[in-house]
């Protein structure tokens, strides 16, 4: 039972003087609202909040360069014409769409799907796509209808993309952690994790992974490498959770197939999100889920029963938003992010040379022990350093040099990763890199002194 104060009348102010009344024990609440994955990112938006001066390596939100307010409505106006013109909708029921209560499933589903056709060469039936509210609400929702009881669990590549583990926390399904290498996700070690795990007595349900330029790590997978998660997962009877938030954002050498595309065998969920490619501000994502039930439904229709008493549906304004935004580019997002692809492959190479300029054989701070990764695309670089990167050093390096980070212990849920931080290069111009790594510098020579 919740632990309240049961002697409200005599009860004492707050500090902030608020009124005495019931007062609720985080210890009596679930687990998940003091678990340190779910409280990373309110930590690390409070310590940039009090350094607003400081060059910021830590958001991992698209470039703003390109937004125009005024195309929302331009947006807005394409979808009413295809609902109109393409659908053949009337009047009455194109208001409907825009202003009442939607599809739980979703009704840009067809949209997305050609868009999946066109950018990925993969074939799915509309109604196996599900919009969601952001790619986030999607985990939820597979997590939730896949754990049963706590002998279900998933695994994960790590580190991890943090919302994935927060929503592992919020279903209470636990995560096994596999390890990951240059080349993505370490099969032979999944393979072992699986084994271990059911010899536990366990029931491994599925493996998420981020083929492509991976958040936080950047690494991506060899085409040999998704095939054989493929056979691996159809071996040993689980699923594979495909996240694909960056892969249009490649070096300029073309992108590898998703792991959806090679799939025959139905084994893929396939998590998708226009945050990074359209906007973040619509929050719409979408998860295909085409595996039959035996009832002869799909899973995306389990997945809908679930978001109905969640969400209910997805906005219907941003989903008008997001459609229009499609059919404006012929349902290809390729050709739509060109600009944005060009901005990122232009920061990757200003951080990275920036890195060998200031850290390699010949720079400020010879023989400093620092090194990274060299990512083909994405939004992320990791470094490594010679000391301890926890969030105390970003409080010091914040206050002391004017440069936040991500530590990277937060995306191994607090047991990894302590000399690792990650630079998100996505909103920043070449001479804010610059600057934040001239600061960098500065910060490593300050702890490396001797």
């Amino acid at each position: 039972m919740t632990s309240v104060s049961e002697d409200v009348g005599s009860a004492p102010a707050d500090p902030a003087g608020a009124p005495p009344g019931v007062r609720l024990d985080a210890a009596e609440l679930h687990a998940s609202v003091s678990d340190p994955v779910l409280t990373s990112m309110t930590l690390l938006n409070e310590i940039a909040g009090r350094y607003p001066d400081a060059v910021s390596f830590a958001a991992g939100r698209p470039y703003e360069g390109f937004y125009e307010v005024a195309r929302l409505g331009g947006h807005l106006q394409t979808f009413e014409r295809h609902l109109r013109d393409d659908l053949g909708l009337g009047p009455e029921d194109v208001r409907r769409t825009f202003f009442q209560y939607g599809r739980t499933k979703g009704f840009i589903h067809h949209l997305i799907a050609g868009h999946l056709s066109n950018d990925e060469r993969t074939v799915v039936d509309p109604e196996a796509v599900v919009v969601t509210t952001g790619c986030q609400e999607a985990m939820v929702l597979v997590l939730r209808a896949l754990r049963r009881d706590h002998r279900d669990v998933v695994l994960a590549a790590y580190p991890a993309y943090v919302g994935f583990l927060g929503a592992t926390r919020i279903v209470d399904m636990p995560v096994r952690p596999v390890a990951e290498g240059p080349g993505g996700i370490d099969l032979a070690d999944l393979a072992g994790q699986i084994r271990r795990a059911r010899a536990e007595g366990l029931r491994p349900r599925a493996c998420y992974v981020v083929p492509d330029f991976a958040n936080p790590s950047g690494v991506s997978m060899s085409a040999a490498d998704r095939r054989s998660l493929l056979d691996l997962a159809e071996r040993e009877d689980i699923l594979v959770l495909e996240d694909n938030p960056y892969s249009m954002f490649h070096s300029g050498g073309g992108r590898l197939p998703t792991v959806k595309s090679m799939d025959t065998g139905r084994r893929v969920v396939y998590f998708g999100s226009f945050a990074k490619t359209a906007f973040a501000g619509a929050r719409v994502g979408y998860v295909v889920a085409d595996q039959p039930m035996a009832d002869g439904a799909l899973f995306a229709d389990e997945l809908a029963k679930l978001k109905s008493m969640l969400t209910l549906n997805t906005s219907t304004v941003a989903q008008a938003v997001v459609g229009g935004f499609l059919l404006e580019n012929d349902c290809s997002v390729e050709r739509a992010t060109v600009r944005e692809a060009q901005v990122y492959r232009r920061n990757l190479r200003a951080v990275l040379t920036g890195l060998r300029e200031r850290f390699g054989d010949h720079g400020p701070v010879p023989d400093s022990g620092v090194s990274w990764n060299v990512p083909e695309g994405g939004m992320f670089v990791v470094v490594t350093l010679p000391f301890r990167a926890d969030d105390a050093m970003l409080e010091y390096s914040a206050d002391r040099f004017g440069v936040l980070w991500t530590p990277m212990h937060h995306f191994y849920a607090g047991d990894g990763g302590s000399h690792q931080i990650r630079l998100s290069f996505s909103v920043l111009s070449a001479e804010r890199i610059g600057l934040g790594l001239d600061r960098l510098a500065a910060l490593v020579a300050d702890r490396v002194r001797p």
